[in-house]
């Protein structure tokens, strides 16, 4: 049975081993296989989920199953007042958890949390040959707001994202 929570302190060191099996079985996140342990540590995770998530204004949750972390869901919310209405999405999902309900959850209790917290727009990008994740999103109320031409190399390749957005 997998369960939804928000992200604890005591959750670090599974998230950050999450993070790192996620990075190497896609090329849909930001961080190429072992790129996420030269960019950044632990600590640094760490001292961020406590800043921004547990003392600030940003939304983390995750999915677990078995006591396993298998998915998150991460708002970012604007930091300045002319953008504090706002929150930058980033979703990730092991693959043999994906088309689950998971995603769909996911998104069903991010726009709880905007709703309580005064959220008026979520927005993310997507590469655009991601056709599940896509689906997802616009099932999940997000329109293509436009292209990121190129805004990302992927194994040698230049690859084009969506922008999407979603006006609550």
């Amino acid at each position: 049975m997998v369960t939804f929570k928000n992200l604890e302190i005591g959750d670090i060191e599974g998230f950050w081993s999450f993070l790192n099996t996620l990075d190497a079985e896609t090329n849909y996140m930001m961080y190429e296989p072992n790129e996420r342990e030269q960019c950044t540590d632990i600590q640094e995770l760490r001292d961020d989920i406590q800043r921004n998530v547990i003392n600030g204004n940003d939304f983390l949750q995750i999915a677990s199953e078995n006591n396993k972390i298998i998915g998150y869901i991460r708002a970012e919310r604007g930091k300045f007042n002319r953008i504090f209405h706002t929150a930058y999405i980033v979703i990730g999902i092991l693959k043999a958890h994906s088309g689950k309900g998971i995603g769909t959850a996911f998104f069903e209790n991010l726009d709880k949390w905007a709703e309580e917290n005064g959220i008026v727009r979520l927005e993310l990008t997507v590469e655009c040959h991601n056709e599940a994740a896509r689906h997802l999103y616009e099932k999940s109320g997000f329109l293509i707001e436009g292209i990121r031409a190129r805004s990302m190399l992927v194994e040698g390749v230049f690859v084009d994202e969506y922008y999407m957005a979603k006006i609550l």
